[in-house]
C-alpha cells in the first residue's frame, strides 16, 4: 500500500486518511492531519491540526489530542489520555487507563486520566501508567516505565523511571551549565525537580 491510497473524507476537510483506516462517527480531526494504514479512531475523539497517526494506531474513545502531535506505529491511546500540542509518542509505547485490571471485572468507572503536556516526547516501548501528568517538554527514554508525575523538561529513564537529567525545548540534553547546545536557550533549576527557562 502506498501514499496514493490516501483518501479524502468529506467529514474531515483537509485530512488524508488511508483506505485501510476506520474513523468512527462523532470524531473531529483538524486540517493537515494524516491517518495511516490500519488506524482506528473511535467516537468522541478530538484530534488537532497537522497530526500524524502511524500504522496500526488506535485512538479513543474520548481521547483528546492537540495540534502537531505525532503518534508512531502500534500505539493505543485509551479513554482518559490527553495529549497537548506537539507531543511525540514513539513506536509501541504503551498507555494504560486502569491501575488494577481484571478480565472478569468491569472497571470502566475507574479510568484514570493521563495528561501529556506540550512538547513532551515518549520513547519507543515506554510504558505510561495511568493517573499521572507528564510535564511540558519532558523526555521519556525508550523502555522506561513511568509510574509517577514527571516534571517539565525532565529526562526520565529506567524501571521505574527516574529523572537522570534535563532536556531543552529542542530535545537536547542539558549539561551542568543548563544551556541548550543547539539553540543557546538558558535554563535555571528553581527547585530539586524544577527547571525553568531564563527569559
Amino acid at each position: 500500500m502506498s501514499a496514493t491510497e490516501m483518501r479524502d473524507d468529506p467529514r474531515f476537510p483537509g485530512v488524508k486518511i488511508h483506505e485501510s483506516a476506520y474513523v468512527d462517527d462523532g470524531v473531529s480531526i483538524g486540517a493537515g492531519s494524516k491517518v495511516w494504514h490500519f488506524v482506528h479512531v473511535l467516537g468522541e475523539t478530538v484530534i488537532g491540526r497537522d497530526c500524524v497517526l502511524g500504522q496500526n494506531v488506535m485512538v479513543g474513545p474520548r481521547v483528546t489530542m492537540g495540534d502537531g502531535c505525532k503518534v508512531q506505529n502500534n500505539v493505543a491511546l485509551y479513554d482518559g489520555v490527553v495529549l497537548e500540542d506537539g507531543v511525540f509518542c514513539g513506536p509501541s509505547c504503551v498507555f494504560t487507563n486502569v491501575n488494577n485490571p481484571r478480565a472478569f471485572l468491569n472497571r470502566k468507572t475507574e479510568f484514570r486520566k493521563t495528561l501529556v503536556r506540550t512538547g513532551a516526547s515518549i520513547g519507543a516501548n515506554a510504558t505510561i501508567v495511568c493517573g499521572h501528568t507528564l510535564g511540558a517538554y519532558c523526555f521519556i527514554a525508550a523502555g522506561a516505565v513511568v509510574a509517577k508525575d514527571v516534571p517539565d523538561f525532565a529526562l526520565m529513564a529506567g524501571v521505574p523511571a527516574r529523572r537522570i537529567g534535563w532536556m531543552s525545548h529542542n530535545g537536547a540534553r542539558l549539561g551542568p551549565d543548563l544551556i541548550c547546545p543547539e539553540t543557546g536557550r538558558r535554563y535555571s533549576e528553581t527547585g530539586p525537580d524544577t527547571l525553568e527557562e531564563i527569559r
